[in-house]
């Protein structure tokens, strides 16, 4: 039996890799309101573990003719259920996920070593996302692929590069979506400085690159096995100042037709089997799971180039909910969207005109 886990707080969990880690309000009410999501993956007789069974339902219930016939048990039942579980799938791995699964009662035959974590939070650190992103470039040499990005351990060095880039984005190395990222226009500002400094001092370095004029955002999702990672699928989503709001549903077909308004279906076919290759040799026999990569259309010099790795995901993402739900052909041409109302957050599906 399966036990699937929906932990969004997992990026933020990465940064500070302590396992009595407490996620910020924010991180633990998505936990609490969207737990139910696993149901769109999980196959038949799967358990899903819930904070508060009644309310899962609750909200469940729109989305049941899009999933299989799945359990949805608490952290009471998963010590009951110990014996039957072999395999849990989380969100994504990390000491404090690890950590709760096993005060529930998970056996720890099937959960990921220290060393495995570690090599999991190793890889992703935005500095690996960037040593892919090179490889490819080497591998392609395509004009119309750009992207580059650097990582310094003190302020003096970002101030340097500063001077020489101008207009610069900085990341934390560690962060989730949106929220670890900081826009520079010329000049350092004492609360950049600061917010800078702090990172560096709690992560050991921070991440800086060019910014780019971006047209469209998507991704393009994998899997990684036993054998090696493997295609599959693209996820076309939408941002607001940086941060996730929904996917597009639809067929590849679709997503494909989109994208070739910019960029050529053949260079994208290109960086998705050299992405393949690549990371296939630095995750096999380390990684075994969902992942995927995010990529941008970007204007430069009246043209449309590609930027094929903007970072890189070990973990689940919303473009894998949005594959689950595109297989359902009465969704697509429509989005899948993610709202906050004040207190809680909700997933709709709504047609793309609203």
């Amino acid at each position: 039996m399966t036990l699937h886990v929906f932990n969004p707080e997992h990026d933020i969990a990465l940064a500070y890799d302590n396992k009595y880690f407490t996620a910020p309000h924010a991180g633990r009410q998505l936990r609490y309101d969207l737990d139910f999501l696993p149901m769109l993956w999980a196959e038949d007789g799967d358990c899903v573990l819930i904070e508060n069974i009644n309310s899962a339902r609750q909200h469940a219930f729109r989305f049941q003719r899009y999933s299989k016939k799945v359990h949805f048990v608490n952290k009471d039942d998963v010590g009951r259920l110990s014996g039957q579980i072999d395999k849990v799938l989380p969100w994504g791995w990390d000491a404090s996920v690890k950590f709760q699964l096993g005060q529930m009662g998970v056996t720890n035959s099937i959960l990921p070593n220290d060393e495995q974590l570690a090599d999991i939070r190793r890889l992703s650190n935005r500095k690996f996302s960037t040593t892919i992103q090179q490889d490819l470039q080497s591998s392609l040499s395509n004009p119309n692929l750009l992207g580059e990005a650097f990582y310094v351990d003190n302020l003096a060095a970002l101030e340097e590069m500063l001077q020489e880039t101008r207009k610069v984005v900085i990341k934390a190395p560690w962060s989730s979506s949106g929220r670890g990222v900081r826009y520079i226009d010329t000049v350092l500002d004492p609360a950049l400085a600061n917010w800078a400094k702090n990172v560096i001092k709690a992560q050991g370095g921070i991440m800086i690159e060019p910014y780019y004029n971006k047209v469209r955002d998507f991704g393009v999702e994998f899997y990684s096995d036993a054998e090696g990672v493997h295609y599959a699928g693209l996820s076309v989503f939408h941002t607001l100042n940086g941060a996730y709001i929904g996917n597009s549903l639809a067929d590849e077909v679709e997503k494909r037709s989109v994208l070739s308004a910019y960029v050529s279906n053949g260079l994208l076919n290109e960086a998705i089997i050299t992405l393949e290759q690549l990371l296939t040799t630095h995750l096999r026999g380390i990684y075994l799971g969902p992942l995927g990569v995010d990529m941008m259309i970007v204007a430069a010099k009246g043209e449309f180039k590609l930027h094929p790795v903007v970072e890189i995901n070990l973990r689940r993402t919303m473009g894998h909910v949005a594959l689950a739900l595109s297989a359902f052909e009465e969704l697509h041409n429509r989005m899948m969207r993610m709202d906050y109302d004040g207190s809680h957050y909700h997933l709709h599906i709504i047609h793309k005109d609203r």
